[in-house]
């Protein structure tokens, strides 16, 4: 039995030995002088000309007449800006990989009413889609799982890490896919009646988990804690007391006016609506009840035929200037997460203006989560979470030449640069003709 364990052991050897792969690099962690650039704080304006020293992890000076620790390694940054890292305030990241095998994705679990099926434990720190996505500068997203009525709880990650725990922010919110009353698609083939039938019986499954969760509060808390495990009513205690948000995606404006009525009769303290494709039309009803809302995709198509082809695009900056705090997402746009800043420019374009559009995707996602504190804007003592580029993040011909993630100074990497740097210069090259 030895022997054979030996001769095992030695071809396994001989094998590793004649197969060798690279390893792609590292992100670095260190002392940092970002030096001579234009620098987008956000919140307190342009600065000319300045530095940003990053140190341990946050921004230890920014400024014009900053001094440079000894031994600080120098990024020169003349010509380019310093901008903070985006915020996605939606994505499947780290959960999809492709559809076509069952264990690359992980965006949906089984049930109609798992709030207790948490992202941030079925994150995959090594996907392929997160180098792409955070050296385009978005650093930090909101990974949300789908499903039916209560699909999961969500959570703010930033995009490095090898432990979902290592790239978590601390921001968790309960996902309730309100129903919708509409029709799901030109394929949906219903009848009214039949639409109807689902929808009100979608609403009051919604009601009787809600009402079921108060009243495990009520026995909860007489109990001081000691009520029976109950995965679903424990994950939903939270919301019920007001400790968590929940995030309700909801996009007719019919099923939004419905969803904001149902918030204000369930008294629900802490809510998001996300998605709000028809927001636009009830806009002055989302500012009334004071409810944040995270929009998108806004590089989409009109949720009616006779809409003109540009509502999508307009939807954030309607809301914005109807008084509701709006952050943007790409939630529906597959895994193509790293266009985030294109959704927030075209956004920008149709009314909503290029410095609201930029607070979309930084501060304001930050305050949305409650991590403003860290995270959305270039201040002294934030996350050094930020990136550098040589033009504006908008713009397609803008190219990141460095982006940092708590610090840490991240390979300009991916997959799709290993590719591009693969077949640039294709030896032995083409086939000659004989």
């Amino acid at each position: 039995m030895k022997i054979l364990q030996y001769r095992f052991l030695t071809v396994l050897l001989l094998l590793c030995a004649g197969t060798t792969y690279p390893q792609n690099p590292k992100a670095k962690f260190g002392t940092y002088a970002l030096t001579n650039a234009s620098i987008e704080t956000i919140t307190k304006g342009v600065i000319n000309n300045g530095t940003v020293v990053i140190s341990n992890g946050k921004i230890a000076a920014v400024g014009t007449n900053v001094q440079i620790p000894q031994g600080a390694e120098v990024i020169d940054c003349k010509g380019k800006w310093i901008y903070p890292g985006m915020i996605d305030g939606g994505t499947k990241a780290g959960l999809f990989e492709f559809g076509q095998v069952a264990q690359a994705n992980d965006v949906t679990e089984l049930g109609d009413v798992i709030p207790q099926m948490k992202a941030l434990t079925a994150i995959n720190p090594n996907s392929a889609g997160i180098p792409i996505t955070r050296i385009s500068g978005v650093t930090t997203t909101l990974t949300v799982p789908g499903g039916e009525l209560f699909a999961g709880t969500a959570a703010l990650v930033n995009l490095h890490g090898y432990t979902p725990d290592q790239m978590a922010v601390g921001f968790q919110a309960v996902v309730l896919n309100y129903p919708r009353t509409g029709r799901r698609g030109f394929f949906d083939r219903r009848t009214d009646e039949e639409i109807k039938k689902a929808t009100d019986k979608a609403i009051q499954r919604v009601n009787e988990v809600w009402d079921k969760a108060v009243e495990y509060h009520k026995l909860d808390s007489a109990t001081k804690g000691k009520m029976q495990y109950y995965p679903e009513m424990q994950a939903l205690l939270p919301v019920v007391r007001g400790e968590m948000t929940l995030i309700i995606d909801v996009d007719a404006a019919k099923d939004i006016q419905a969803a904001i009525k149902w918030v204000g009769e369930k008294k629900i303290k802490k809510v998001i609506l996300s998605g709000v494709a028809e927001g636009w039309r009830v806009a002055d009803e989302i500012a009334k009840a004071n409810i944040p809302v995270i929009a998108g995709p806004v590089l989409s198509l009109p949720t009616r035929d006779y809409d003109k082809y540009d509502r999508p695009y307009s939807n954030p900056g309607s809301l914005r200037k109807a008084g509701v705090k709006v952050a943007i997402k790409t939630e529906d746009d597959n895994v193509n997460y790293r266009n985030l800043p294109y959704h927030a420019g075209f956004a920008a374009a149709y009314g909503m203006g290029r410095e609201e559009a930029l607070r979309a995707v930084t501060i304001v996602p930050a305050e949305i989560f409650g991590v403003a504190d860290r995270l959305g804007s270039i201040e002294q003592g934030k996350s050094a979470t930020l990136f550098v580029c040589d033009g504006d993040p908008f713009e397609t011909k803008t190219q990141v030449s460095n982006v940092f993630i708590d610090g840490w100074n991240i390979p300009m990497v991916s997959r799709q640069t290993l590719l591009y740097d693969e077949f640039l210069n294709r030896e032995p090259g083409l086939t000659k003709e004989k």
